[in-house]
């Protein structure tokens, strides 16, 4: 297949300008500001330094530092406890290795991350705006499975129209009268806000919460960080929205447990016009994103709009190769770009 630049992706964004383009962000994001930090080298660190015996000799067997196969694998494990009718205790064994790993892994991405966001310098900040003006103009979507909070920040540092996550403030005791000096107002909420979304975090984020009634975000006040205030939330029995679950079936099954996340990938299945991936490699664990591009394209089906093109950003000849082999898994037009030319941090 033809490898194209970002340019070529933008001169199709300029030609045809009555068409939606819609972004898809995976760990490449992140690891292209600095994969020193966001690589799964970074995380597979951190957890080894914890000195955990048990994480310790899971490491030790499950010879990857891929954390979705290691996840993957446990479960098929437990799945084989009960297709044999082996010993329970045997299966809570593993369930809380799972556990274990799943919050060591919250713990990592929090620990390893930039302190705040006037950590990103201003020129990355721009260029990386610049980047998602491209789509956002286009009245397009962002969708990220990352869990970080840069895409959050850049968001935050820049005047970008149509930059909405859905979350909102609702006032308190609204069928009363309140003078206006004493109205009180709620935290972040997500549902009514809805709407307008063009910001969609298909795999959750650090900064969103799972209350039980409502789906919060947490934010800066005057004295504290974004994550000072998620490392105090977490520390008191929160835990954010953030699908870690091994195969594409199970983070799809996570995902409609969770009205937001079930929102997110909805939007996602139904989006029209062209995708343009970043950093996302579609790998074994990513059948449900496939499955949603497809739904998105109505194969076969003579319906407008729908998705007609995506554009896949590949940084490697491996990553060439595997797009080139899995391209017929799509019932839509297959471009791949080189992904460095995207210069997407500047």
């Amino acid at each position: 297949m033809k490898i194209e630049t970002f340019d070529d992706v933008l001169k199709s964004i300029k030609v045809n300008g009555d068409r939606q383009f819609h972004l898809l962000m995976g760990n490449g994001f992140s690891m292209a500001y600095d994969s020193t930090i966001f690589s799964y080298n970074a995380l597979h660190e951190f957890i080894t330094d914890l000195d955990d015996e048990l994480l310790s000799k899971l490491l030790g067997i499950i010879k990857t530092k891929n954390f979705e196969v290691i996840m993957q694998q446990l479960d098929t494990f437990a799945a084989l406890i009960d297709a044999f009718g082996t010993d329970k205790k045997l299966k809570g064994k593993i369930e809380v290795a799972s556990k274990k790993l799943k919050a060591s892994l919250l713990d990592a991405v929090k620990a390893l991350h930039p302190e705040h966001v006037f950590k990103v310098p201003q020129e990355k900040n721009n260029a990386c705006a610049t980047f998602f003006k491209a789509f956002l103009e286009t009245k397009g979507h962002i969708y990220t499975t990352n869990y970080d909070l840069l895409l959050y920040w850049v968001l935050m540092r820049n005047d970008i129209m149509r930059a909405v996550d859905g979350f909102g403030r609702d006032r308190e005791s609204p069928d009363e009268y309140v003078p206006p000096e004493e109205l009180e107002y709620s935290e972040l909420r997500w549902g009514k806000h809805k709407a307008g979304q063009d910001i969609f975090y298909v795999h959750g984020a650090l900064p969103l919460f799972d209350t039980g009634v409502e789906i919060v975000k947490e934010e800066y006040d005057n004295e504290h960080y974004l994550l000072e205030k998620i490392s105090a939330r977490i520390g008191g029995g929160d835990y954010p929205i953030f699908v870690t679950a091994g195969n594409g079936r199970e983070k799809l099954t996570h995902i409609m447990h969770n009205r937001y996340l079930t929102h997110c990938y909805d939007s996602l299945s139904n989006v029209t016009g062209s995708l343009v991936t970043f950093g996302f490699n579609f790998g074994d664990s990513d059948d449900h994103i496939i499955d949603a591009i497809n739904a998105a394209a109505k194969h076969g089906k003579k319906v407008f709009p729908k998705l007609l093109s995506i554009y896949v950003g590949v940084y490697s000849e491996a990553d060439q190769k595997h797009m080139e082999h899995i391209a017929g898994r799509f019932k839509c037009k297959v471009h791949l770009y080189d992904a460095r030319t995207a210069n997407v941090w500047g």
